[in-house]
């Protein structure tokens, strides 16, 4: 391989390189506008009334799948009458 060769090969992973730099920089800028706009629709739900707090729960339940919700809530119910809780 000459070095014009060597040359073109570099500027085209260079160039390949930049590509993907830039996707992942604008993804970064899209992931950035959207979290804002889900901490506006938190200050909205907030300004409803309604807790957010439990709104954050209620939105990681939902990703989760059902029979492991289950398993936990009765784990914690069993550890909350061992320790007189209920």
């Amino acid at each position: 391989m000459d070095e014009t060769n060597i040359d073109a090969s570099y500027r085209v992973t260079a160039d390949e390189l930049r590509q993907f730099i830039e996707r992942y920089e604008r993804l970064e800028m899209e992931k950035k506008d959207i979290a804002e706009q889900q901490k506006e629709v938190m200050a909205e739900a907030k300004g409803r009334g309604y807790d957010t707090k439990v709104m954050r729960k209620v939105i990681a339940l939902r990703k989760r799948d059902k029979d492991d919700i289950a398993e936990e809530e009765a784990v914690l119910e069993m550890y909350k009458e061992a320790l007189g809780m209920q």
